[in-house]
């Protein structure tokens, strides 16, 4: 029988977000370990800028020739240092990269369609447009306190507390974020204690997908 496109998205959509520094990343990872299938925006995000993709060209007319390498390619750290500079420079940035990272993310959201399989739409920017877009099951946030996230981004990932600082200012807030979650992951703790969560998560999802119903999880899992 000939699939059509709703059939294609019997998939459960799970929107996870988080702030940098927030442990977003170690939540996704955990996920992919029992089998969900990740679509990752920041990834997609570097595909869409590659030489011939569709920003390519745009991000070369709006910040120069200053953010290509030496090969060709778009210089990231260049770029991001130009966009967090500059709040008009970010929002060309977004502006560019967004529409194309946006068509991506739904063609594999799509193609992972078959039943009972959970897909993860990892979206650092997630905003209240991804649910229609994506059609989204639920939204899951993982959070943390503000400096939480700088001593992580300081100590582990060796980041210049102004820059990360500048980096989490250009986020969408905390509040905002959390106001949008269907389900919240405190990650202020260990490792170990949000990996435990994550998995009482996980059990959750897979019922979900297999029924595809109506039921709500709890705040938090």
């Amino acid at each position: 029988m000939q699939e059509t496109e709703g059939d294609a998205m019997t998939a459960l959509a799970v929107g996870l977000t988080g702030g940098i520094g927030s442990g977003k990343s170690t939540v996704a990872g955990r996920l992919v370990e029992h089998g969900a299938v990740l679509v990752d925006a920041d990834r997609i995000a570097r595909e869409v800028v590659a030489p011939g993709e569709p920003a390519y060209r745009a991000l070369v007319e709006r910040f120069g020739p200053a953010v290509l390498s030496a090969d060709g390619t778009i210089d990231r750290p260049a770029l991001a240092a130009m966009a967090f500079a500059d709040p008009g420079a970010l929002a060309d940035l977004n502006a560019i990269t967004h529409p194309a990272v946006g068509a991506t993310m739904l063609a594999r959201r799509v193609a992972a369609h078959p039943e009972s399989t959970v897909v993860v739409c990892d979206i650092p920017l997630l905003r209240p447009e991804h649910r229609h877009l994506l059609q989204l099951d639920l939204v899951v946030v993982v959070d943390c306190p503000v400096d939480v996230a700088l001593e992580r981004l300081v100590l582990r990932r060796q980041m210049d507390p102004d820059d990360a600082r500048s980096r989490m200012a250009a986020q969408i807030s905390r509040e905002e974020r959390i106001a949008g979650a269907d389900v919240v992951i405190d990650n202020s703790g260990s490792l170990d204690q949000v990996l435990e969560v994550t998995d009482r998560l996980w059990a959750q999802l897979v019922v979900r997908a297999r029924a595809k119903g109506p039921t709500a999880l709890p705040e938090h899992p």
